[in-house]
């Protein structure tokens, strides 16, 4: 079970329509203060630790100095869509098939490597400094073992398969995509495993743990939820609910290349062993849904109040909200997309809007459950669920019923945090073997579909007419 912890949010800075940053150095601080939070709550000291483990938002991009740590310019958020421009032109140079081929990514703002290219080509003496070698880049997990460490700069497979720069088969950065992107190999970190015995660097007696511990666990959010739901066999899904919803499929040893718009990635790799690969399917908008519903709209005060207000109503009186702020993400990768709510009626109150919000998340979840099953052939018939949103019952049950399978829910519901003390406590014999952290997991509850199949396919089909009135929007 979870011994203690401690979140702090930071802010989201918006300078301008479709674009998305955070401040390195805020999520630094509030980093130390969760940590010393921690450690206070659980009243141990950093003789107590054997291990640390990183996990963290993936594609957000942060160019520093090697020097001094300090950024050149605010992190670029995965959901920020500057570079539209960018990857258009890359597209129409014919670059989109080599890409995919290369990263198992599809041509799309998400993804690092733009907004790498963007910062050196728009913030003045950027790319002199890089060419020169004074720059650093990372995503955030870089960047934290950066700091926790004193200067190891490092990221693992999982990172580096969203970059856009990493080629999928050798695991090692690509040089055709930095020429694609124009990008100096020296900005890049070291790849090493997720789970790494030969330590990437010790905490500093001087820094927030107070200790020397070794740093061997890294792993992207949602490879580490998909290890915390120890879904270490081929066919083994999760869904995590956070910000953004994302789905991985364990594929095994296998690269498989989706015909249905889901990205190719790596699930993790162990010291010493062949990587293991999984499906993904990402969309932009869930927990963050609600956020807009909060603090935009102001419609409810609190997240959790969407549970009882959804719960008011029958049914969402006929209207859909699709939450294409950012263009759609899997399975369609529209960037030309943005949100609407259809179907209005002066019937159409506040809790169906709410409700309609909360069902968008299931929809979407659904549409790339049906493009797994489609590149996998394999039916799911349950889904392990995680992340903070699950703690909504109510939702958990529409997402049963939309899906028509079985949910579960672990009773460790903050999988992304324990997959990462998983990578770390493997690396230095916490635990021995995988069967350890299978024999670690447990269910809390489990959600069974309560809607007849005519319903769902009738309540589908209208979210797909949906789906289609975002189309065209911006023009690209």
């Amino acid at each position: 079970g979870v011994v203690a912890f401690d979140q702090r949010e930071h802010a989201q800075i918006f300078p301008q329509s479709g674009w998305v940053e955070h401040d390195p150095l805020e999520i630094w601080e509030r980093t130390r203060a969760v940590i010393g939070a921690t450690l206070a709550k659980a009243e141990v000291s950093a003789a107590g630790l054997a291990a640390v483990g990183i996990t963290n938002q993936r594609e957000t991009t942060l160019i520093w100095d090697r020097q001094t740590g300090k950024p050149v310019y605010n992190a670029i958020v995965w959901q920020d869509t500057r570079t539209d421009r960018i990857c258009r032109e890359l597209e129409a140079q014919g670059h989109a098939a080599t890409i995919y081929r290369t990263t198992g990514l599809p041509l799309a703002t998400y993804f690092s490597g733009p907004k790498i290219r963007w910062i050196l080509d728009n913030v003045p003496g950027v790319r002199a400094r890089a060419e020169a070698g004074e720059l650093l880049f990372g995503n955030i997990d870089t960047w934290l073992i950066w700091n926790l460490t004193g200067g190891a700069h490092i990221t693992d497979p999982t990172n580096a398969s969203r970059t856009m720069l990493m080629n999928l088969e050798t695991l090692d950065w690509d040089d055709e995509m930095l020429a694609l992107l124009d990008i100096p190999r020296s900005l890049l970190p070291s790849i090493r495993p997720s789970s790494d015995p030969n330590a990437y660097g010790h905490t500093l007696a001087g820094g927030p743990f107070g200790g020397r511990i070794p740093v061997c666990g890294d792993l992207g959010d949602q490879q580490a939820a998909t290890v915390g739901q120890t879904c270490f066999d081929a066919g083994a899904a999760k869904n995590t609910y956070g910000t953004g919803c994302f789905m991985l499929l364990n594929t095994g040893p296998e690269i498989v290349r989706s015909q249905n718009g889901l990205l190719t990635t790596v699930c993790y790799q162990l010291d010493g062993q062949r990587p293991v690969y999984a499906l993904e399917g990402s969309i932009a908008m869930a927990g963050a849904t609600v956020q807009w519903l909060r603090d935009n709209l102001r419609l409810i005060d609190h997240a959790a109040e969407t549970e009882s207000l959804a719960q008011s109503v029958a049914d969402t009186g006929g209207c859909y909200l699709v939450p294409a702020f950012s263009g759609l993400f899997a399975p369609y990768w529209r960037s030309d997309a943005r949100g609407v709510i259809v179907g209005l009626t002066r019937y159409v109150n506040r809790a169906h809007i709410v409700r309609a919000a909360l069902e968008s998340i299931c929809y979407q979840t659904r549409e790339v459950l049906d493009a797994m099953e489609a590149d996998s052939g394999v039916a799911l018939t349950s889904l392990r669920v995680d992340g903070g949103a699950t703690a909504n019952n109510f939702l958990m049950q529409l997402q049963a019923d939309i899906l028509g399978a079985e949910v579960i829910r672990p009773k460790v519901a903050e999988t992304t945090s324990l997959g990462a003390a998983y990578a770390a406590g493997l690396a230095v014999g916490f635990w021995d073997t995988l069967d350890d952290l299978r024999a670690n997991w447990q269910v809390d509850r489990t959600w069974s579909p309560q809607v007849d199949a005519a319903a769902r396919a009738t309540g589908f089909a209208g979210w797909k007419k949906a789906v289609t009135r975002t189309f065209d929007w911006v023009e690209t």
